[in-house]
């Protein structure tokens, strides 16, 4: 399953917008409130209830309050009404968006401003579609807390997005039966490689176990290191798999630099398996590691097709605009290697003087 193309009509910062992704890697860079969590956001709500509802069993209502839930718990406006995802720009009063996937399947949704617990809900499903799995990486992680919180976001009202009470679930799950395939196999061997020691998950626990020196609980661990014990475990239980839809937003959150090539690496073995990745980042060497991986095929044997979005505003009409291209270099609009430039300028000037 992959994801080939996102159309939002005045959906929250975006008036008009149409992306078609890559099957492989998708990077996308923009300054704050350009909309960049925003479209993980809207495609992980079309495309997580797709692959869970079973459709035989739903009336057309329910199903439409299935999506209604999904965009609800993943968004969480005010009062949970969905009317506020549409844009507050003047004369817009109603949103439609969707997902084109392969297979000729499609997901869309809308509905207007006034709406709370409502949307007109169209799917278009593929017989012959595989079964997948979206998953979500919040800027949080969830692998030092996962022991208490399914059972916590289930029982009380705590203010967490759903997509780290569906990540929880997922840390949650047991090993799958049966050897590992060899694309997995190879994954997990480089990602142990880079951490030098192997996860362990015990009584819902979970423990980073180095050879010689013992067990260390989650907690007593870098952000880097839970981040991709997430990636390991997911593996091995079966959850990240050749038909996933990766969702990370901005890895590089509380992330020594030292660790980003290692994230980096592990994100490219992911799409070389067959996950399709989308990452949202403001991060120079997040950035720039894949920017090399799309320039030198050296480091892209397996030729992935790496695509770089830039969100930017009109400085007149601060509508939010974007471009797509294949390497960041060419991206005329990057905030990052703007604010790169802007640091430097500003260390010559001390040094030379005006």
């Amino acid at each position: 399953m992959k994801i080939k193309k996102l159309t939002l009509s005045n959906f929250m910062a975006f008036e008009n917008l149409q992306l078609d992704w890559s099957d492989n890697i998708n990077v996308i860079c923009g300054e704050n409130s350009t909309g960049k969590t925003t479209l993980l956001k809207a495609m992980y709500s079309l495309i997580k209830p797709l692959n869970e509802v079973n459709r035989e069993n739903l009336t057309k209502e329910m199903e439409e309050q299935y999506f209604v839930k999904k965009l609800q718990g993943v968004f969480r406006p005010d009062e949970m009404k969905l009317g506020r995802l549409v844009s507050r720009k003047r004369g817009n009063k109603r949103t439609d968006f969707s997902v084109d996937l392969d297979k000729k399947q499609k997901v869309s949704a809308g509905f207007s401003r006034g709406q709370a617990n409502h949307a007109d809900i169209n799917i278009i499903k593929s017989k012959s579609a595989e079964k997948y799995e979206a998953i979500y990486i919040p800027t949080k992680e969830m692998i030092s807390t996962v022991e208490h919180f399914v059972t916590l976001y289930e029982e009380y009202h705590i203010d967490f997005e759903e997509m780290y009470y569906d990540l929880a679930k997922l840390l949650d799950r047991p090993l799958s039966k049966g050897p590992n395939t060899n694309e997995q196999n190879q994954i997990l061997s480089s990602l142990e490689d880079i951490m030098k020691g192997n996860i362990v998950q015990r009584d819902k626990k979970f423990y980073f176990k180095i050879k010689g020196e013992g067990e260390f609980e989650m907690g007593l661990l870098s952000d880097g290191y839970r981040k991709l014990s997430m990636i390991i475990y997911m593996i091995l239980s079966g959850s990240l798999n050749r038909n996933t839809i990766l969702f990370w937003d901005e890895p590089e959150t509380n992330m020594n630099p030292k660790m980003i090539r290692p994230i980096v690496q592990a994100l490219v073995a992911l799409a070389q398996m067959g996950v399709q990745v989308f990452v949202s980042t403001h991060d120079y060497f997040i950035q720039q590691e894949f920017n090399m991986v799309a320039s030198y095929p050296e480091l892209n044997p397996s030729k992935l097709d790496v695509r770089f979005l830039s969100l930017y505003r009109d400085e007149k009409t601060h509508d939010v605009h974007y471009e797509m291209t294949h390497s960041a270099s060419d991206l005329a609009h990057n905030a990052i290697m703007q604010e790169f430039d802007a640091m430097y300028d500003r260390e010559q000037r001390i040094i030379y003087g005006n």
